[in-house]
């Protein structure tokens, strides 16, 4: 059974991302907390969110490679939603102040055509129902002290979004190989990581369809518009003021996010 205590926890994750002090981990107090403890908690998060006047525009799906789910230490992917407040476009000036200890990933984001709702949601269904696909990066956030997370714990934390940044050119999926799409990252201009749309799930329409299908056991549908984040195609980067990160994706193009120390600069 999930934890009975989640409206507590959630509480105590909000305040944390409110005054951007971090919490310990929910599972040093009790190790045998699981992905549906994390959930639960998620749930009760997201209410308060929206209640404050947020609202959902997509979901992120996190841990999507074989490194990261071992250094987890589960054999699955994680989601969260994506909140309209913590959305960038390309170009935009991210301020640090608005995260705890934020760090940056590149990501193919696709945006949903059609409505897609599980179980039974193939990789064809999920490409059949996807507009297209836009570069995308990810900043994640921990508010659980020193990212010392466990699966309950970011779970719990919106599976650890901070915000998105997306290029505004949507591309379509036809011709498109969406697992031989390339990736360079760049920091001020000097190149620190790549990677490939294989690197999620094995194929990025993959993580679409696995998506449906999950929130489909909730009764919970991706509705069109929905931009969904498939996954870091490489190593998450800590960002320090100053820094302007560019992710060039084969056949998407760039997309360039300017980092500064706080909102007062960045405005």
């Amino acid at each position: 059974m999930p934890v009975t205590d989640a409206p507590a926890k959630a509480q105590a994750l909000y305040d944390a991302r409110r005054s951007r002090v971090p919490i310990a981990p929910f599972t040093d107090d009790d190790p045998s907390l699981g992905m549906a403890d994390g959930y639960a908690v998620q749930q009760e998060l997201v209410k308060l969110l929206v209640a404050d006047g947020d609202r959902i525009i997509g979901y992120k799906v996190g841990l999507t490679s074989e490194p990261m789910q071992k250094m987890i230490g589960v054999d699955s992917p994680d989601y969260g939603p994506v909140l309209a407040s913590t959305v960038y476009r390309d170009g935009d000036t991210v301020p640090l102040d608005r995260f705890i200890q934020p760090k940056i990933e590149a990501e193919i984001v696709f945006v949903l055509g059609e409505r897609l709702q599980g179980p039974g949601v193939t990789v064809t269904d999920a490409r059949r129902a996807v507009a297209g696909a836009v570069a995308g990066m990810e900043i994640v956030d921990s508010r659980i002290a020193d990212w010392r997370i466990k699966l309950a714990d970011t779970v719990a934390d919106l599976a650890s979004n901070g915000a998105m940044a997306t290029s505004s050119r949507i591309v379509p999926l036809t011709d498109l190989d969406t697992r031989l799409i390339g990736m360079t990252l760049t920091r001020n201009g000097e190149l620190i990581d790549t990677g490939a749309g294989a690197a999620a799930l094995g194929d990025p329409v993959a993580v679409v369809a696995w998506l449906a299908n999950v929130l489909g056991e909730n009764g919970i549908a991706l509705e069109p518009g929905h931009l969904i984040m498939t996954g870091a195609l490489h190593a998450a980067v800590p960002m320090t003021p100053g820094d302007v990160f560019r992710a060039e994706f084969d056949r998407l193009g760039p997309v360039t996010v300017r980092v500064s120390a706080g909102t007062e600069e960045a405005s």
